[in-house]
């Protein structure tokens, strides 16, 4: 190891061990923590953000040193990348901003859960106007080409842009109209299905989702799973990963898909190579490879007829309402495609017009052209725009995403990358479908360490995409494989 990047990894060791309790205080936050707690936890959760700040922007004169070196080889170029990068931020972020900023966004979601419940956004506006003017002051400090939306983009996918993305949804929303109409009119793949009806047991469907999390592999000793309002990952150490699920008692696919699709997440922090543990680049390297991996796994796995066959024992084993009802009928409920208000139980043929929309959103109220008491209408007229569906109430609408109240403004455009990259992952295992129905999850676990995983954050998220597949966001995999499955 280079010297001088061993200096900054041992003074890094600090800003990883304050990372691990955040994280862990995010995770109480949003599972175990009362909610009356909620404001000596934004409190704290603020002063160790400037905590981390200070301590980062320690370490600015040893990293433009080390940015200098010769002869760096790929891991020690990544460390000096990635603290640029956070150095960058904090640098042009003020304390008080930063303060601010996590205080509310630490106190947002505790509100936002009652305003879901009640459907009472008037309840939560005030806390996204705050929170909209926050994030409009970062991207003006961090400073942008172009849109001001660029510089929040490029925080959750690094060197990503409006005039990317336009290009990617420019091609996707016409290209998934045509192909949504066509399955519609061969009605294959129904639109509704008697299964979304019945009740389940929450015990009964935990089990059937601790049995899918053991066909998966997943460690015991490295790994849990708990429930809250809205499914997340906390890669917290690559031997401390956690997951967690929802119960609503009816439509059961909904939670088995949430597990799948954390487990993909999980699977990725797993995965990473031990030795980068407690660096700058021991995470994922970007939320668009991040939803890569989860929607691989919930939809080419878990939507596929060969893993329906393979669960199907299982869930007629739990779920006694499954009687009378074949592989067959849970593989078409498992792919109905239809309008749906709601983005995390979308199919895969409309699920991106779910991002188009709130893409849209986002950008307007990043530069100055939208504003938040027309959110509800706004979101209301979208909706009827690409799905012909107008929300019955806010909670259903405008309110069912926690991201916002988490100052997650650039994070939605990601999932349509996951999606998106994840096809392209599919045309590189043209045998997927033998693994899956023999059980081989371990090789396709060790493709995606391979391919991905185990880099961390060494590599940006273009060239990893370039290095491993010699492609980045080519939106004609993903509008290929929606063809191939739906309308052949």
């Amino acid at each position: 190891m280079d010297p001088v990047i061993q200096q900054i990894l041992d003074r890094y060791r600090r800003i990883w061990a304050l990372g691990h309790a955040q994280l862990l205080m995010g995770w109480d936050l949003e599972t175990y923590m009362p909610e009356e707690g909620v404001k000596a936890r934004s409190e704290a959760s603020a002063e160790l953000s400037l905590l981390r700040q200070e301590l980062i922007l320690s370490l600015k004169d040893l990293v433009e040193k080390a940015d200098k070196r010769e002869g760096l080889d790929d891991l020690e170029k990544g460390i000096v990348r990635v603290l640029k990068r956070s150095i960058k931020f904090y640098s042009a972020i003020p304390p008080d901003l930063l303060r601010e900023l996590d205080r509310i966004t630490s106190e947002a979601p505790v509100v936002w859960r009652e305003a879901k419940r009640s459907s009472d956004y008037p309840k939560f506006r005030p806390y996204l106007a705050k929170i909209v003017d926050l994030e409009r002051q970062v991207a003006e400090k961090l400073g942008y080409e172009g849109h001001p939306y660029n510089a929040l983009l490029d925080l959750y996918e690094e060197g990503f842009t409006v005039r990317e993305a336009d290009s990617i949804f420019s091609t996707l929303i016409p290209g998934l109209k045509s192909t949504f109409d066509k399955v519609a009119e061969r009605g294959y793949f129904p639109s509704s299905h008697p299964l979304e009806e019945f009740q389940y047991e929450v015990e009964s469907m935990a089990k059937v989702n601790q049995e899918v999390l053991k066909l998966l592999d997943m460690p015991k000793g490295r790994f849990r799973m708990d429930v809250s309002a809205h499914p997340f990952t906390e890669g917290i150490s690559v031997d401390d990963v956690r997951i967690t699920t929802r119960y609503e008692g009816k439509d059961f696919r909904a939670t088995l898909f949430s597990v799948i699709h954390e487990s993909g997440h999980a699977i990725y922090e797993l995965q990473i190579d031990r030795s980068l543990e407690m660096t700058p680049v021991g995470g994922g390297v970007s939320m668009g490879i991040h939803e890569s991996q989860s929607r691989f796994w919930e939809n080419v796995i878990g939507r596929s007829r060969e893993f329906v066959f393979l669960i199907y024992p299982t869930l007629k084993e739990h779920l006694t309402f499954l009687e009378g009802y074949g592989e067959e009928d849970v593989y078409k409920y498992f792919n109905i495609v239809k309008p749906s208000p709601i983005r995390v139980d979308a199919d895969e043929v409309t699920y991106n017009f779910h991002i188009a929309l709130r893409y849209e959103i986002e950008k307007g109220l990043i530069g100055g052209s939208t504003d938040v008491s027309d959110l509800p209408s706004m979101w209301n007229d979208y909706m009827d725009k690409y799905l012909h569906y107008r929300p019955r109430n806010d909670g259903e609408g405008v309110l069912q995403d926690i991201h916002w109240s988490q100052g997650s403004f650039g994070y939605f455009p990601t999932y349509t990358l996951g999606n998106v990259v994840a096809a392209l992952i599919r045309s590189h295992l043209p045998n997927l479908r033998d693994l899956v129905r023999e059980r081989r999850f371990t090789e396709i676990k060790e493709f995606l360490r391979e391919k991905i995983h185990k880099y961390g954050s060494i590599y940006p998220p273009k060239e990893l995409l370039r290095r491993s597949f010699g492609e980045v966001y080519n939106p004609a995999h993903l509008l290929s494989y929606l063809s191939d499955k739906y309308l052949r």
